[in-house]
């Protein structure tokens, strides 16, 4: 069974593409610059038709959150028009698509977590053009899955776990948001429930499993919570570690808005697919260890 996804380096992507040897049934291929680019949606059909997928994961994203408030037109175009342009080519070719979207589409004033039929009102201008997309695929094609996901953190590329772990290298005491309550997430873990959902898709035409559904890991926490889990994690395998000062995030102003609550009720997802996430702290567990001691066996840069 053959699986396009967007994207050559991202977090999903490249745990999507270690984890297919695991999963046994799809063969993944990422399609990303320069044979596919998404700045330019106009190519996008010919190029994903070429390829004959079975399914295509709609993964790859503007992600700059605050440099998508001086660029919401090219923000727009890759996470808004390029994603209706996928679920177009998905339609013709009479395939399913899985679209990964983000909790950035609430406005966080919600004091539980949110579900999946609670009122958008994103505050960013990522949130918005992640919103454009949710409605293009939508107003493209019935047969979709929009997976909405949070905090999303792995052993590739830039994310906050990553972050934290660089920056105790340095510092004794780091300074982290502790009022933005969230769902931090595997890269590893989102892999496998698309697989699940993929699989889904594929052998059932129910309506019931089409829609919007949450996907988020299990449990919760503010930014300060996260950070101290990682270094705790981190201390067991001597790695770096330091000290938590929880502060307001007032007192880090950062160009784009972001939720203050991004908690995700992902029971609809249970209920449907038999999909669960695992618990964070023991994802969190996971992923540092392989840093830490990958980075200890052969320095990798963490």
């Amino acid at each position: 069974m053959r699986m396009i996804v967007t994207g050559k380096d991202g977090q999903v992507v490249q745990s999507l593409l270690e984890r297919a040897a695991e999963n046994g049934r799809f063969e993944v291929v990422a399609l990303g610059r320069p044979s596919l680019d998404l700045s330019v949606p106009d190519s996008i059909h010919a190029i994903i038709s070429a390829a004959k997928p079975n399914v295509i994961v709609s993964a790859a994203a503007y992600t700059a959150v605050d440099q998508a408030e001086n660029e919401e037109t090219a923000a727009t175009v890759i996470n808004g028009v390029a994603s209706g342009k996928i679920a177009e080519a998905a339609s013709v070719l009479s395939i399913p698509i899985i679209h990964l979207s983000t909790d950035y589409v609430f406005d966080g004033n919600k004091d539980i977590p949110y579900v999946e039929t609670d009122p958008v009102a994103p505050v960013s201008a990522y949130g918005r053009s992640k919103l454009a997309g949710e409605q293009a695929i939508a107003a493209a094609t019935a047969n979709y899955a929009i997976l909405r996901t949070a905090w999303v953190y792995s052993p590739f590329g830039k994310n906050f776990l990553k972050t934290m772990l660089r920056l105790a290298e340095a510092r004794d005491s780091i300074n982290v948001v502790d009022d933005q309550i969230g769902n931090p997430t595997s890269a590893f873990d989102i892999a496998d429930a698309v697989f699940a959902v993929a699989s889904n898709l594929v052998d059932n035409d129910n309506a019931a499993l089409r829609g919007i559904f949450h996907m988020s890991g299990s449990g919760e926490a503010s930014w300060a919570d996260f950070a101290a889990e990682i270094f705790a994690q981190s201390a067991l395998n001597g790695g770096p570690s330091a000290e938590v000062v929880g502060i307001p995030a007032s007192s880090y102003p950062t160009p784009a808005k972001r939720p203050a609550n991004s908690r995700l009720n992902c029971s609809l997802l249970q209920d449907r697919h038999d999909v669960r996430l695992p618990d964070w702290k023991t994802s969190t567990a996971h992923v540092v260890a392989r840093l830490t001691l990958k980075h200890f066996n052969d320095g990798t840069k963490l």
